[in-house]
């Protein structure tokens, strides 16, 4: 089995880079199976994967069982994910400009029109900063744990609004599975940047209706989803 995640993990981090989310070395995919995680290891560069490279860690207490180099830095935000939202398949961390825009501006991506709510339920919010006291002690951690707060305390339901901007920081996305997850930064990219642009044409630009929010969300996503092929 850790050999499925690790290919799946390296393929995705791949595509990451592909999609125009990443420069450098600013960012990370994981890919879980319910039991472990894999996740690109820390520094390498994206052209010098392999699947050898990626790193397997155990969910339950972040125990390397597999790799020979260091984790991700951003290892206790993605297990944290993995801990308290079920059914995660699969982690996305990016530094893409537009939702790093939105991260530093403390703003959430605002959901103006059916582009963004055929994806994400409304709008794809914001965290708040981290105290002095939070980052000089398990900041990857507790930013993980700033995630988890926002989505309790704004009542957001994680599947249906399947990222955040993690204030000063950048966005974290997922899915059920490494392809969904993927796909789901790559459109949260473009709806922030749809959202920046709309903004520069209509300061005083309003959120999409609900009704209008729903219809589009609703058809493809749940149980009475008619958008697509069976």
């Amino acid at each position: 089995m850790s050999s499925d995640i690790k290919a799946q993990c390296r393929d995705a981090n791949v595509e990451i880079v592909r999609a125009g989310l990443v420069l450098l070395t600013w960012g990370n995919v994981s890919v879980s199976d319910g039991t472990e995680m894999a996740i690109k290891p820390s520094g390498v560069a994206y052209d010098d994967l392999t699947d050898e490279d990626i790193v397997v860690v155990r969910i339950a207490d972040g125990t390397v069982v597999d790799g020979r180099l260091n984790p991700s830095s951003d290892t206790p935000t993605h297990l944290h994910l993995y801990r308290v939202f079920p059914g995660l398949g699969a982690v996305v961390h990016t530094h893409s400009h537009y939702a790093v825009c939105f991260a530093q501006a403390c703003l959430p991506i605002p959901c103006l029109g059916t582009t963004h709510s055929d994806h994400f339920h409304g709008a794809i919010p914001v965290t708040r900063d981290l105290s002095q006291a939070e980052v000089e002690t398990e900041y990857e951690k507790l930013t993980g744990v700033v995630i988890e707060e926002t989505f309790r305390t704004w009542n957001i339901d994680p599947v249906a609004v399947p990222g955040v901007v993690v204030a000063r920081h950048g966005p974290f996305v997922w899915g059920p599975d490494a392809r969904h997850a993927v796909e789901n930064a790559i459109v949260l990219e473009e709806v922030a940047r749809m959202a920046y642009h709309t903004r520069e044409l209509n300061r005083a630009v309003t959120p999409a209706p609900s009704h209008l929010v729903d219809k589009h969300f609703l058809r493809k996503h749940g149980p009475g989803a008619y958008y697509g092929q069976k």
